[in-house]
């Protein structure tokens, strides 16, 4: 009998879908496969796999709608925010298919003078870059669009064959993603979607693979990074984080309080570079504060359907046991609850949004990564209190600073360990960057050149004219 995966809405607990899972065996004749189709996939001109990407595209815009209800539907997430991700993701698309030639074209690198002498030969050593292979694409739930392409759509472009792992949490997106690929003319063995849970992630890290992309915790990170070693697989995790955020004392506070609560309250906090820590200088305290409690405390929470709706439920069960046990912990050691704290009483995986202050870094919401509508915020004296608690973190994904002073605010942040800072912004990503981290937050990139490059592999070429 064929194992089932029972797809549930977190906002109503109702059963959408049962969808068949893989098993080994499926999943080594789909890895086989998609060895197989590599070769011709790569030699294909890039005219024509851009032209096929572009088509897939072009169906995200025209799908928008029902694509994001089905994000909704199987997340939990707000209809307005899964919206903004489809309409978010071509631009991403575009700037891949833009610059992925100008990464793999070959390049002389160098030659022998023209006036070689009499009865020798000229020498020209050129870069090229050749794909990776047959990838296996383990992605996330939070954000299956923004984080799948970031992978995908550069991994095909530069001659790369796909294996599609949506999280288990994000199924029905994930086979939507695999059937418009199918209709832009992407061959099915191309891009094969993998359906299941952590045991069909097993058996996939099991199978000769070119490379492992992962996108989700820390924990699992290792995990695949270990089994994917037994082979020196390739792998690159982009994994969790614990984002601080530094308010200095020049500050707006009407602009910055409500900036900063929407970076820790967007998508319900389930966000790897959300803010999950905030330091304030103690000469703005109390009225970042107030700020920004009555702005959490405006936020809708409801109906994720609904276009008003800023807080649906979290998209996993379990998390609310975390959030319930790191409020019990901060309360327990002396933080100050100031709002929330407890799940919501209705149908579905609602948790009330939670601030909570007096908190110190022997609390487990300062050190622990969240991921929910939960938030400590922590008084600071000077820049060097705030530089050694926001580096005080196995984590190291985003850094923000919000300062008057441009200046200052790099020289604070340059002491920061993380793979992005921001200045006066926060939980915001931009193709033309990478996407990378420190520490427990992973390693490689995504987007950017950097990123198209973690797809494909040098090659030398050493040529000599007889």
């Amino acid at each position: 009998m064929t194992d089932v995966l029972h797809v549930i809405n977190p906002a109503t607990e109702e059963l959408l879908e049962e969808v068949p899972v893989d098993d080994g065996e499926a999943i080594a004749q789909k890895v086989s496969r998609s060895r197989s189709a590599q070769a011709s996939w790569r030699d294909r001109p890039f005219a024509e796999r851009a032209a096929c990407v572009r088509a897939f595209r072009d169906l995200l815009v025209e799908h928008q709608d029902e694509l994001a209800a089905t994000l909704t539907a199987e997340t939990g997430k707000p209809i307005r925010q899964s919206l903004n991700e489809l309409k978010g993701t071509p631009a991403r698309i575009d700037f891949f298919i833009d610059h992925v030639p100008q990464v793999v074209e070959p390049r002389i690198m160098y030659q022998d003078p023209a006036n070689a002498l009499p009865g020798t030969a000229a020498l020209e050593e050129v870069l090229s870059y050749d794909p990776l292979g047959a990838i296996a694409n383990i992605s996330a739930w939070n954000y299956p669009y923004f984080v799948g392409t970031n992978v995908f759509v550069a991994a095909l472009l530069t001659g790369n064959t796909v294996l599609y792992k949506p999280s288990e949490f994000a199924t029905l997106t994930g086979l939507a993603i695999a059937a418009l690929m199918k209709e832009a003319g992407v061959p099915e063995d191309v891009f094969t979607p993998v359906i299941g849970g952590g045991v069909a992630g097993a058996a996939l890290l099991n199978q000769p693979l070119d490379g492992v992309f992962f996108t989700g915790s820390y924990a699992t990170g290792m995990k695949i990074a270990g089994a994917a070693a037994q082979q020196l697989t390739r792998v690159q995790l982009e994994l969790g984080g614990k984002d601080p955020v530094y308010v200095c004392e020049d500050v707006d506070v009407e602009t910055v309080a409500p900036a900063i609560a929407d970076g820790a309250f967007y998508n319900n906090g389930q966000s790897c570079c959300a803010v999950e820590r905030i330091y304030v200088h103690s000469n703005c305290y109390e009225a970042v504060v107030d700020k920004f409690l009555a702005t959490v405390q405006a936020l809708k929470l409801g109906d994720p359907t609904d276009p008003k709706t800023d807080l649906g439920p979290l998209s996993r069960r379990p998390q609310i046991d975390v959030l319930q046990r790191q409020v019990q912990d901060a309360v327990d050691k002396g933080a100050t609850l100031r709002c929330g704290g407890h799940p919501v009483d209705r149908p579905g995986w609602y948790f009330a949004p939670t601030v909570l202050t007096e908190v110190t870094h022997a609390m487990a919401v300062m050190q622990e990564e969240s991921f929910g509508p939960i938030i400590g915020i922590q008084r600071v004296s000077s820049d060097e209190e705030a530089i050694a608690l926001m580096n005080d973190t196995p984590y190291g994904l985003t850094a923000s600073v919000y300062c008057g002073d441009r200046q200052r605010a790099t020289r604070i942040l340059q002491q920061v360990r993380s793979g992005t800072a921001y200045w006066n912004c926060c939980d915001r990503v931009s193709p033309y960057l990478p996407w990378t981290g420190r520490g427990h937050s992973g390693y490689g990139s995504t987007l950017s050149i950097d990123g198209i490059r973690s797809f494909v592999q040098p090659r030398a070429w050493h040529l000599r004219t007889v």
